[in-house]
């Protein structure tokens, strides 16, 4: 079930000829490509705030973030990861210059530190695989932000944006490391959400 406007909040979508943002029968059809219809106008209101199917999530353009400039550098060696023996591994360190908010951030003109943040992946197929779809989540600002960082408390600082990243090579999930047979699947998931996927 889609969110309601605020106020009706207890309406429900009637049928599929019932658009899901207004919740009246829809007007002047638009229908998107994950086959879900709308009046032209909600739809439209909607995508100015976020270009995605507000009842599949599917996006429909490219989606950008606020990242900082910043630069990412991918190395490879032969240490393996746990759970991932077979292979070697592959290295992705992210750094960010000291800057300037922009005013897409929370406090336009108000500096930030620099700092580097470093990530592994396993070098088998499907880490391969979710190496492009990182490098392709970072050219579109989307892996890092400014904002309040979770573990220091600290405000105007670049943080992760909701794209999980192992940060240590064992400890296993807790630690933010490898063993984490699910970890694979479920990042490519995260991106999906925010529109970087393999067939766009």
């Amino acid at each position: 079930m889609a969110n309601a406007p605020s106020g009706r909040s207890d309406v429900v979508r009637k049928s599929t000829d019932d658009c899901a943002v207004c919740l009246d029968k829809i007007r002047q059809k638009k229908t998107l490509k994950c086959s879900h219809s709308f009046c032209c106008e909600c739809i439209d209101s909607v995508f100015k705030l976020k270009p995605a199917c507000p009842i599949c999530n599917t996006y429909h353009g490219e989606h950008t973030g606020t990242q900082p400039e910043g630069k990412m550098t991918v190395t490879r060696s032969w240490q393996q990861l746990p759970g991932f023996e077979h292979c070697g591994s592959i290295t992705i360190q992210y750094s960010f210059p000291a800057g300037i908010q922009g005013p897409e951030h929370p406090n336009p003109g108000v500096r930030y530190r620099s700092t580097s943040r470093i990530a592994f992946l396993p070098a088998c197929e499907e880490g391969e695989k979710v190496l492009k779809l990182l490098r392709k989540a970072f050219d579109r600002r989307l892996t890092f932000t400014i904002g309040r960082s979770v573990t220091t408390g600290l405000d105007n600082v670049i943080t992760w944006n909701d794209i999980h990243h192992k940060t240590s090579i064992g400890g296993g999930p807790q630690c933010f490391g490898y063993p984490d047979p699910d970890y694979l699947f479920r990042v490519q998931e995260e991106l999906r959400r925010n529109g970087v996927t393999e067939d766009e």
